[in-house]
């Protein structure tokens, strides 16, 4: 199975390379979004192979669910899978966690390509950190720090209770910030409040900033603290979890602790854009339930493993409307907009405006498309936010309880290209549609 995936993806791309390649920007973004695409089609033949799934179009599914770090699946029972597979599914969200072409610019430089433009076009957030002047070194910076991370929540699920194999596999999707997991139930399977503690503080560290992590090695503290992304985003973590705890109190009868514990865990799972569970959040009273698609919106963030549209365009987003009212009442007034104590760039501003734009026109054109199949409002928009934020479960059907399995090979086509789309943040994806990236020039 694995032996005629590995042969095939070794000998389509060596039949494609170009004898002289030549990168910049524009050849960067299609790139990226070509490199994604192949990467789904071809990460897709284990399942197809295994013959455990009916259709390529579920593996297809499948198999970009788990690049994307998205975590939605088709499986109704997942554990009946053979452990390989299982393997395979959870690996899918580690290797696309950090991003496939992360890794890959360790070695580019020494074929002559400009990663830059590379890691441009599929770092997530409305501006890229770069930790030293090469791009090859802050590569192998951020895979250092990730696989270290990596090994620490292993370790620490094992010491949990976990057997060996299970801690490694959501291992994986914990870094990741996806969703798979080797149980139907998910770590509602364990039920214990010690791995519940792990799973989310580390999903909520993996949702940071990279580049984070590094000041801290290099204990450069005040440049954490001055990082107003980081302040709002546990500001939202916070204020989410006391909301909910205070909603689900009454539900629960266990005491204020029980519900933060899983306010807390569901808070962390779906701004982070993991998608795990320990309960049915779709029979949540609709408060709670309003405040999780909130966070599926927001995500997690800039150049972390999480999907969502960044916490620094909301921030960005919210001092352009502040901006704005304020010119209406001091019409000469010039302000610009800052972050961290620096200029945005007035690019930056643009594309973070044009990517909000984008962002909702794609959202409702696919739950326009996924909507066909009939079901309710809640199961097709739900459906189209989960993929396009990469989050993974969404409301009524296709629930953290729930699968996908019900909806049409369309809707699977659509949601698998929207899980593309978001986790590379539309563009490089959008710019293989345009006759100008074609034209040799």
């Amino acid at each position: 199975m694995f032996s005629i995936a590995i042969m095939v993806c070794v000998c389509v791309p060596l039949a494609l390379l170009p004898a002289q390649p030549a990168f910049y920007e524009r050849e960067g973004f299609a790139t990226v979004g070509l490199i994604w695409i192949v990467t789904c089609l071809f990460g897709s033949l284990p399942f197809w192979f295994s013959g455990c799934f009916a259709s390529f179009v579920d593996c297809l599914f499948e198999s970009s669910s788990g690049f994307t770090t998205t975590g939605a699946t088709i499986l109704p029972d997942i554990e009946i899978l053979p452990q390989g597979v299982q393997f395979w599914r959870c690996f899918t969200h580690w290797l696309g966690g950090m991003g496939v072409l992360v890794l890959a610019t360790a070695v580019l430089p020494s074929l002559g390509v400009q990663s830059q433009y590379l890691t441009r076009a599929e770092t997530p957030g409305p501006m890229v950190m770069k930790l030293v002047p090469r791009q090859a070194k802050t590569s192998k910076i951020l895979y250092g720090i990730y696989c270290v991370m990596t090994l620490l929540v292993v370790a620490l699920l094992f010491g949990a209770g976990l057997p060996l194999y299970d801690a490694v596999v959501h291992a994986f999707s914990i870094a990741g910030t996806g969703g798979f997991s080797s149980k139907n139930a998910s770590f509602a399977f364990y039920s214990t409040p010690a791995v519940d503690l792990i799973v989310s503080v580390f999903t909520l560290l993996f949702s940071l900033n990279f580049g984070l992590f590094y000041l801290a090695l290099r204990r450069r503290f005040r440049e954490i603290g001055k990082s107003e992304e980081l302040r709002f985003f546990l500001t939202v973590v916070a204020l989410a979890t006391v909301l909910i705890a205070w909603d689900l109190d009454p539900v629960y009868h266990h005491g204020i602790l029980e519900s933060l514990r899983y306010a807390f865990f569901h808070v962390t799972s779906v701004i982070s854009t993991s998608g795990f569970f320990t309960e049915d959040y779709a029979v949540w009273p609709h408060f709670s339930q309003m405040i999780l698609v909130l966070l599926m919106f927001c995500g997690s963030c800039s150049s972390s493993t999480g999907g969502g549209i960044k916490c620094a365009r909301v921030l960005i987003l919210l001092r352009i409307l502040r901006r704005e009212v304020r010119r209406i009442a001091h019409p000469r007034c010039v302000e610009v907009i800052k972050m961290d104590g620096r200029v945005v760039e007035s690019r930056t501003v643009r594309a973070t405006l044009v990517f909000l734009g984008c962002y909702i026109l794609i959202l409702l054109g696919a739950g326009l498309i996924i909507s066909l199949d009939g079901y309710s409002f809640s199961v097709s928009f739900s459906s189209a936010l989960a993929a396009l934020s990469n989050v993974g479960p969404g409301l009524e059907l296709v629930g953290p309880t729930g699968n996908f399995s019900v909806l049409s090979p369309l809707s699977k086509v659509v949601m698998s290209l929207c899980m593309i789309i978001g986790r590379l943040e539309i563009f490089p994806v959008l710019v293989l549609f345009s006759r100008a990236v074609w034209r040799h020039t």
